[in-house]
């Protein structure tokens, strides 16, 4: 957790020393009052006594309870503003960080886990030091120096004070050894509820239409009562802390009081006011001793479920980045080539390649489309494009250049990327076109209707109630499968890059539409180097060179016509698909 503390700023440690100042000085004002409560003790046992020196001592203890108020809320408000800029810098940190993260490293992680590390995790870190902070400085200082204050009053009662102590610390302790292994397994089992609830409400439709509520419900009961097994357990546990806490407080009272009697009644009499009278201030202290005890074990309660937290925390932002920048951002020599030069890949963690010697160019302007049965790499091979993954082996050119010596900023900006799943963010019908920043300026509103035009995507928006200024629900939930696919296109076209992406990108578009879309692409992006990744043979029949793909490997590459002459496996897909009076066969 001290490796997070790191995030501090200048700021927030001058913060932190001005709450130390604040709690001693609350301390101390706390620990002044037994004092006037001695002396009033004392003028009230005393014949002859002005009333007005008990009020002044009781006016005094009034100011001091005044002060320590005071002293606590401001000390509270600089810890607060210290939790409060600790909790935005890290969260920060960590949503930075998972974007520039690779795939690869993202896979490490669940969608479900990163959301409860940067919500819940952070939460428990940020108590640890807002909560924490308090009692860890607090508990020393009251300890000490009411220990000073009681130090030679009594051994009787030094040694109750002690054996009061010792029960506080063996009940700590034995608390401690039992609920802390499973703070961690709380956060884990918080982890898998979130999966289960984010499963299912992004499935929700496929649940009802299978029927499989009962079934939902029964998987999200399992992961829900593992959870609140162990919390109830951890609760259980920590609740004797209380009782406990009560017992011993008012045990120590009762034996100072006891122990007082005895010591009393063995005094002469001109010391029996005196020791009665530091019998109260002792019983007022020892329960200050015993406070600050509380204290450390409530803190060192708080720090193992937030020291859990804080290494998961780390585990994200500790991630190597396996995706790096390289340098170059000038202009290219070539514009909108693309070429793969023996390029082969596999996952880290995998023994087999998932790609093995693929090699190819495309020229400005040229069509290559990719096909494949299903599992063959396809999707795989134009993502190492964009260095969503980068190559095993072999090298990926954009332009002339390598694609790792690039800004991925810069590379990013020459693409144009229609993903397999239409991504679709909450906002509107302009937003999601107009989404993202390549390096221009931001897409005009000629421009972002030309985009839907051209993507097919004009007839549905102009249908709707405010057109392009229509609302679009988080994942496109309130538009079909096929007008989320032809958003997503126009997103890529209002870009206007040198390099179309399509990875399955027209998979849930009628033909009538599909076939419509591609002539309108055909015409708008004839600058532009398109790569394609589609199983329709329809859908790139007419590409300038097609890419046969089988395991990973290049088995047939031409265009349709020479593909059907000798790529049996093409021949094969695209007589699935088509009669041979359509193919021209």
């Amino acid at each position: 957790m001290f490796k997070l503390f790191k995030n501090f700023k200048k700021k927030d440690w001058f913060f932190i020393l001005l709450a130390i100042l604040f709690i001693a000085g609350q301390v101390g004002l706390e620990l002044k009052m037994p004092e006037y409560m001695s002396t009033i003790t004392q003028l009230v046992q005393t014949e002859g006594s002005e009333m007005g020196d008990i009020l002044q001592n009781g006016a005094m203890m009034l100011l001091c309870a005044f002060g320590s108020l005071l002293s606590t809320i401001i000390a509270g408000w600089f810890v607060s503003n210290v939790g409060a800029d600790f909790t935005y810098i890290v969260r920060k940190k960590i949503f930075d960080k998972v974007e520039k993260l690779g795939i690869n490293e993202i896979k490490k992680f669940s969608t479900a886990s990163l959301i409860t590390r940067t919500t819940n995790d952070v939460t428990q870190v940020r108590m640890a030091i807002t909560m924490g902070a308090n009692m860890l400085i607090r508990a020393p200082i009251t300890a000490v120096w009411a220990i000073t204050k009681i130090a030679n009053k009594s051994w009787q009662w030094s040694t109750a004070t002690g054996v009061a102590v010792v029960i506080m610390l063996i009940t700590i302790v034995t608390i401690m050894t039992v609920v802390i292994p499973r703070f961690k397994i709380i956060q884990k089992l918080t982890d898998k509820l979130n999966g289960v609830t984010r499963e299912n409400l992004t499935g929700i439709r496929v649940v009802r239409a299978f029927n499989a509520e009962k079934y939902q419900e029964h998987k999200f009961d399992a992961a829900n009562t593992e959870v609140a097994d162990t919390t109830r357990f951890v609760d259980r546990v920590l609740s004797v802390m209380s009782p406990m806490m009560y017992l011993v407080m008012n045990g120590i009272t009762l034996a100072i009081y006891f122990i007082g009697a005895f010591v009393i009644s063995e005094s002469i009499m001109s010391d029996k006011l005196i020791v009665f009278s530091d019998m109260v201030v002792f019983s007022n202290y020892a329960t200050h001793v015993i406070l600050s005890f509380l204290f450390l074990a409530m803190f060192f309660m708080i720090v193992p479920r937030a020291q859990v937290s804080a290494e998961r925390i780390n585990e994200v932002l500790d991630e190597e980045i396996t995706v790096t920048d390289g340098d170059f951002d000038d202009e290219t020599a070539e514009v909108g080539t693309v070429e793969f030069r023996n390029v082969s890949f596999k996952y880290p963690d995998a023994e087999e390649y998932l790609l093995k010697d693929i090699s190819f160019r495309a020229e400005k302007g040229q069509t290559v489309a990719f096909i494949g049965s299903t599992g063959s790499g396809k999707s795989t091979l134009i993502n190492l494009v964009p260095r969503f993954y980068d190559v095993t082996d072999g090298a990926v050119f954009v332009d002339g250049v390598n694609v790792k010596d690039y800004k991925q900023k810069a590379l990013h900006q020459k693409l144009g990327y229609v993903p397999q799943k239409a991504v679709i963010f909450s906002g509107t019908v302009a937003s999601n076109i107009g989404y993202g920043d390549n390096g221009k300026e931001k897409p005009s509103e000629k421009k972002i209707q030309t985009a839907a035009k051209v993507a097919q995507a004009k007839n549905f928006v102009e249908k709707l109630d405010k057109q392009y200024n229509s609302h679009i629900a988080q994942s496109g939930t309130n538009i079909s499968g096929g007008q989320k696919q032809r958003l997503a296109i126009a997103r890529a076209i209002a870009r206007n890059p040198e390099i179309y992406i399509f990875d399955d990108s027209f998979s849930a578009l009628d033909y009538k539409t599909d076939a419509a879309l591609r002539k309108a692409l055909k015409e708008y992006t004839k600058d532009a180097t398109s790569l394609i990744v589609a199983q329709r043979i329809g859908t790139i029949m007419h590409a300038d060179q097609i890419l046969v793909l089988d395991k990973g490997r290049c088995v047939g590459r031409g265009t349709h016509k020479e593909l059907l002459k000798n790529c049996e496996i093409y021949k094969e897909i695209a007589l699935s698909q088509l009669t041979k009076e359509e193919l021209n066969v």
